[in-house]
């Protein structure tokens, strides 16, 4: 750098000298002189000019690179001219701290890009004003069966249910939906987060399944809930059935009268109705006796063909088709054999009630794995589940059947949360309702 200002500096005061020197034999008429000197000082004037002219080329390429972010520019300094060295050299820095600064960008980007990939929680960003969407992660793809998405209206076609809740999101908020997924009614956490950038204005959203996790809550709240209640309802019932028992034995040994008949039926209501509560609760109680499943590989194709062989008798005499879907019949799956063949035997049992008033009953039971993950589904043609009541299915007591003790579904999903996965019901009344086991 000192080396370049004296060489300016020595230019400089040689081409004043050589004007002044011009100037004053043109005074003096000197004409013979001075046209001796003007040459000098026409090339003095040339060499300031081209080096001027080449430090200002150099300097519009090197805008010119960076305009387009190219830092893999390289300025040689080897045959650089030593007004151009300094220069050079501090481009060659200025892009070797750009070429940095892009290159942790990108790794940064990377490792985002990786993450948000990675998590299983579905993320969808677009721009509020040309509602193009920014990004659209995996776990957002596979959640909603949504492969490609161009603009965020284009939610609306694939998913009606899920874009009018988005729209309704307050930023900053969370808000706990059910929304119908590509598996079924599941429970989301969604959070939505409005930014800006010198590009536009976007939207962040978060969909959170937390559609397990409040199930395993429940499942088991209602647990302790059942426990209490039953020991309590037996404890209770228990010496009032054997108190009524005493008593109609002492009052069988009586003569008979019309007062001793009218305590006699009176005491018999007590004892029936006794032994109803207490099988009552003693149903309920099943629902807590399974603490650990019995885990095992199992093909497939031989747990279903035991189930047919189970259930033929009765779907022959009930008229109801029954097709077993199987596409790869090595299909393995790691359950408890007896606990899921509880769960798909009560699966079919509801099916079977469920088309009993259809022309064309129709039930289809498959197994496939999806993304690695095995799952069954039971598939029925019946009259399908009123919206209203998806919600309640799955909550002990409830039952929609008038013979029904509201156990089988509550049941069925404590089993499949012991085995680490769950249970998903998508019903449309007058269609029919797919149940999937999900391990």
């Amino acid at each position: 750098m000192r080396r370049f200002r004296r060489l300016i500096f020595f230019r400089a005061v040689l081409l004043m000298g050589a004007l002044t020197g011009l100037a004053y034999l043109l005074f003096r008429q000197e004409y013979l002189y001075a046209m001796l000197l003007t040459p000098f000082c026409i090339w003095m004037l040339t060499l300031n000019f081209r080096s001027q002219s080449r430090a200002y080329r150099e300097l519009e390429e090197f805008a010119e690179a960076a305009r387009y972010r190219d830092f893999t520019r390289h300025f040689p300094l080897s045959h650089a001219t030593a007004e151009l060295l300094p220069l050079r050299s501090a481009f060659n820095e200025i892009n070797n701290v750009f070429k940095k600064i892009s290159s942790e960008r990108e790794t940064q980007y990377q490792y985002l890009h990786q993450i948000l990939e990675i998590v299983d929680t579905a993320i969808l960003s677009y721009d509020t004003t040309s509602h193009e969407i920014v990004w659209m992660n995996e776990a957002f793809k596979k959640l909603f069966g949504i492969p490609y998405l161009h603009r965020f209206e284009g939610l609306k076609r694939k998913n009606a249910d899920l874009y009018q809740k988005t729209l309704q999101l307050v930023p900053g908020e969370q808000t706990l939906l059910t929304v119908n997924s590509a598996g079924g009614n599941i429970k989301l956490l969604l959070t939505a987060s409005h930014f800006q950038t010198p590009e536009g204005k976007y939207q962040l959203v978060v969909y959170q399944n937390v559609n397990e996790a409040i199930d395993e809550t429940e499942a088991k709240a209602w647990q302790k809930l059942l426990s209490v209640l039953t020991h309590e309802i037996m404890n209770s019932i228990a010496p009032i059935s054997s108190l009524a028992d005493t008593l109609k034995s002492r009052l069988d040994g009586m003569p008979n009268s019309e007062e001793l008949e009218d305590i006699r039926l009176g005491t018999e209501t007590i004892k029936r109705r006794s032994e109803g509560l207490l099988k009552f609760a003693g149903t309920y109680r099943s629902l807590n006796k399974i603490e650990r499943p019995n885990i095992g590989k199992v093909y497939a194709s031989d747990l279903f063909e035991n189930l047919y062989q189970l259930m033929e008798p009765s779907l022959i005499q009930k008229n109801i088709e029954l097709d077993i879907i199987l596409k790869d019949t090595q299909l393995q799956l790691e359950l408890d054999v007896n606990l899921i063949e509880q769960v798909l035997i009560n699966l079919l049992l509801n099916a079977m009630e469920a088309v009993k008033e259809i022309s064309a009953p129709y039930i289809s039971l498959s197994a496939s794995a999806n993304e690695g993950k095995p799952q069954i589904k039971v598939s029925d043609n019946g009259k399908g589940i009123p919206a209203d009541l998806l919600e309640n299915i799955f909550i002990p007591f409830f039952t929609t059947r008038k013979t029904g003790s509201g156990v089988g579904l509550t049941l069925s999903k404590q089993i499949m949360l012991l085995h680490g996965g769950n249970i998903l019901v998508h019903s449309e009344e007058g269609h029919g309702s797919v149940f999937t086991l999900q391990f």
